[in-house]
């Protein structure tokens, strides 16, 4: 699905906005009120029953289409809603969406009508046992008081929902351009597929970073070479435009450029390279949120993010735990930022609670959840959606799931494989695993390419300790590297909550000298294994969690404030990935 740009030949219409909003499922009608799209709809409104609603929402909008938009096809098309929608305009069903974190879209030439229209989307904000991210409804009976359901997520960040992310309509000719694929490699070869809706002659433009054209062909798949072709890499992000035309047999003609960088990735000697390179990891998990939006678009904040990763250093993180914003791709392409892509397939652990704290041993997960099939659905539309992105390097097809338990490597392995098939550039795949999948019980090591392991100890366990916990970091991935000594491995996620401003000379738990000398630990961990091909702290900023004594109006593991504030780890990030790190080697 390509991304809705104005060219010569199709005319985009933003519908953003303020929006007309209720919730549905209660006692009493609700009027309709103010709603913000996109956004979150959690925080826009005071009180806990509006935030923490379990159910359906509507949204509704006029929006005015004109005689020259009928004149051409008409798309409407969402960025995102979380987690199922169901559009109707003018009282008919387009149809519906599941899944939070991708977008859809529909034709809606035949449907619409010249002047006033009305578009409803009914969302559902439910996360059970067939959802990703997985959760769980929960009823519960207190004394004198009616039945109560509450849906608690498997995962430990706030189940914030609505229309997220941006909605438009926008137009293509009759025979129009569906979708392209582009890719090039670090000699100069390029190759091309482009699939269209109709009959006509394709004719392809490669033009360099300064614009000019290096390259004209035709065809709607076909290759190419350009002689010293500029690569994409960290620090010199060239971009290449691939400018496609299709000429239809009914006379019309559609144009669409589509952006892609001249790079190859790979693994040699434990290490993923870039550009035939080693490439060293330096970055963090991080999620959408901030304040007041929730998990809702913000082109602001994903550039004041990439400002605050290259201040400290990072050239790198992971879209933990779902697909971003397709913007943020198209920033990181620009900016050089390395991405591994994440599934929102989280929560796929029977006794994992909302604040991520497990709840005993995982039993019979994979028999509990019945998500195989949209998690299949789910991973095509991502690669479909984020194929071009140089930025992408690696494939995350989970995060934490059972991965110790009978049934997770059938259930992972056609998933990989699913990945690896459609993914032309065979970029690495993983998924990412938790402490209690140990190099002895791990059942999905071997489907790995890159083993990416999320630890805590002296977090969650051999609290304060850090020279033990260091100690038992290192024991445990030497144990993995003996297990698989061919495979890169990285840690995915560590860290520890902080209060900011809390100070002790001892360095006790929650004090930002903790967490400074926790990442120190830990580092010099690294730095002592040439296997280890990435650190990935948690995380890059505060987020909203589920409400739990575990945790302080959210979690507290960011080297920076909800808000971007640093923290005093921060500054110890930053000297050590732009000054230690040359030391040791790993700086790129």
């Amino acid at each position: 699905m390509l991304y809705p740009a104005m060219t010569t030949s199709r005319m985009t219409f933003d519908l953003n906005g303020v929006w007309d909003f209720k919730l549905l499922g209660t006692e009493a009608e609700n009027p309709w009120i103010p709603m913000p799209v996109p956004s979150s709809y959690n925080d826009i409104y005071v009180g806990r029953a509006f935030a923490d609603y379990v159910g359906d929402m509507l949204y509704r909008r006029d929006f005015t289409v004109t005689p020259q938009m009928l004149t051409q096809r008409l798309w409407l098309r969402f960025g995102s809603v979380t987690h199922k929608a169901q559009v109707w305009v003018n009282e008919v069903c387009l149809g519906t969406h599941e899944g939070g974190f991708l977008p859809f879209q529909f034709e809606i030439t035949a449907l619409a009508r010249a002047g006033k229209n009305e578009l409803r989307v009914l969302v559902n904000n439910i996360v059970d046992h067939t959802t990703l991210p997985a959760g769980r409804l929960v009823t519960q009976q207190f004394p004198g008081k009616k039945e109560e359901v509450h849906n608690l997520p498997n995962f430990d960040f706030y189940n914030y929902s609505g229309i997220m992310r941006p909605v438009c309509l926008y137009t293509t000719p009759v025979s129009y351009i569906e979708d392209i694929t582009v890719h090039g490699d670090m000699e100069g070869t390029f190759f091309w597929k482009v699939k269209t809706a109709g009959e006509g002659a394709v004719a392809v433009t490669l033009l360099d970073p300064e614009g000019r054209e290096v390259f004209a062909g035709a065809g709607e798949a076909g290759s190419g070479q350009v002689a010293a072709v500029r690569l994409w890499e960290p620090g010199s992000p060239a971009l290449y435009r691939l400018a496609v035309t299709l000429s239809g047999t009914d006379g019309s003609e559609d144009v669409y450029e589509e952006v892609f960088g001249f790079r190859t990735v790979g693994i040699r000697d434990c290490h993923l390279q870039l550009n035939g390179k080693p490439i060293y990891l330096k970055g963090f998990g991080k999620h959408e949120d901030t304040p007041i939006h929730g998990r809702g678009f913000d082109m602001v904040y994903n550039v004041k993010d990439i400002a605050l990763l290259k201040w400290i250093g990072a050239n790198s993180f992971r879209t933990s735990h779902y697909p971003y914003c397709e913007e943020m791709m198209q920033l990181c392409d620009r900016e050089g930022i390395l991405i591994i892509d994440e599934a929102p397939a989280v929560g796929l652990h029977s006794n994992f609670s909302a604040t991520g704290m497990l709840g005993g041993t995982a039993t019979g997960t994979w028999e509990l959840l019945k998500t195989a099939e949209h998690h299949r659905q789910v991973l095509r539309e991502m690669v479909a959606r984020d194929k071009n992105h140089p930025c992408v390097i690696l494939w995350s097809v989970a995060n934490e799931p059972a991965s110790e338990e009978e049934g997770a490597k059938e259930y992972f392995a056609p998933l990989i494989e699913l990945v690896k098939e459609l993914d032309e550039q065979n970029r690495p795949v993983t998924l990412v695993t938790y402490e209690g999948s140990s190099p002895e019980s791990c059942k999905v090591a071997e489907l790995c390419d890159v083993l990416i392991l999320n630890r805590y100890r002296g977090w969650y366990d051999t609290e304060g300790n850090l020279s033990g916990a260091a100690a038992l970091l290192k024991d445990e991935l030497e144990r993995f590297h003996r297990r698989c000594p061919d495979k890169p491995i990285m840690l995915g996620e560590y860290g520890a909550d902080t209060i900011a401003g809390l100070h002790d000379l001892n360095e006790r738990l929650f004090s930002e000298e903790y967490q400074t000398a926790f990442l120190k630990a830990y580092g010099e961990v690294f730095d002592a294994l040439d296997y280890i091909t990435g650190e990935h702290v948690w995380n890059f900023a505060d987020f909203a969690t589920a409400e739990n004594i575990k945790r302080v109006n959210g979690n507290k593991k960011g080297v920076f404030t909800r808000d971007r504030n640093p923290k005093m780890a921060a500054h110890f990030l930053r000297n050590r990935w732009n000054r230690d790190a040359v030391a040791s080697g790993k700086c790129n």
